[in-house]
């Protein structure tokens, strides 16, 4: 009994693992609708939106530098489209809607998306809108800006998430102590059959 009885905590604690990667998309759903407001929502659009666009930007521009993987440049009647033209053409939408658009409308949570995702678009191609040559701009200087910007990137969402990560995190620790909780009451009811088995 004893033997039976210690394996309760290792499959109590997998079975828990499973169950709460099943439910953590519906956890962040309701955590994403609970503690956060209109704005908070699209602070935390914004920021996702901006910082997966910079980094898949940072990725897909130094793969074609390096000529590795499936993407070109994007050039007509050879010239160079750079991908801030796509960032300008997606803000100037999301101004038309700020501007001319429904109140629902420009609440729209892919109005916010399609804001960080501009941004990040334009802020990846920054000098060449500036058109900068300074040392700042050579290679050593652009990854200390990438890294930076990521950084700034990475904390903004982080903090404009906290709330969320907060309700997730609450839900873990009361998820545990529940566990913990259902492991003691199995090992109590398992101890007591075996004295009783025993006494018989």
């Amino acid at each position: 009994m004893m033997g039976q009885s210690a394996t309760f905590p290792a499959s109590g604690s997998a079975a828990f693992c499973v169950d709460h990667l099943r439910r953590l998309p519906e956890e962040v759903h309701t955590a994403y609708v609970e503690e956060l407001g209109v704005s908070e929502r699209s602070a935390l659009l914004s920021w996702l939106g901006f910082t997966g666009t910079f980094a898949v930007a940072r990725g897909v521009t130094h793969s074609i530098r390096s000529g590795r993987g499936p993407f070109r440049d994007v050039s007509t009647g050879g010239v160079h489209l750079h991908h801030y033209l796509w960032g300008i053409a997606m803000l100037t939408g999301v101004g038309a809607i700020a501007v001319h658009g429904e109140d629902e409308r420009r609440r729209h949570p892919s109005v916010a998306l399609t804001y960080g995702m501009g941004l990040g678009l334009i802020i990846d191609e920054f000098a060449l809108l500036v058109d900068l040559e300074d040392v700042y701009w050579s290679r050593n200087g652009r990854i200390s800006v990438e890294v930076g910007t990521g950084l700034i990137a990475l904390g903004g969402t982080v903090l404009a998430a906290l709330p969320v990560l907060r309700r997730l995190a609450r839900n873990r620790r009361h998820g545990q102590t529940g566990r913990r909780a259902d492991a003691r009451t199995r090992t109590s009811t398992s101890t007591g059959t075996g004295t009783g088995t025993g006494t018989a």
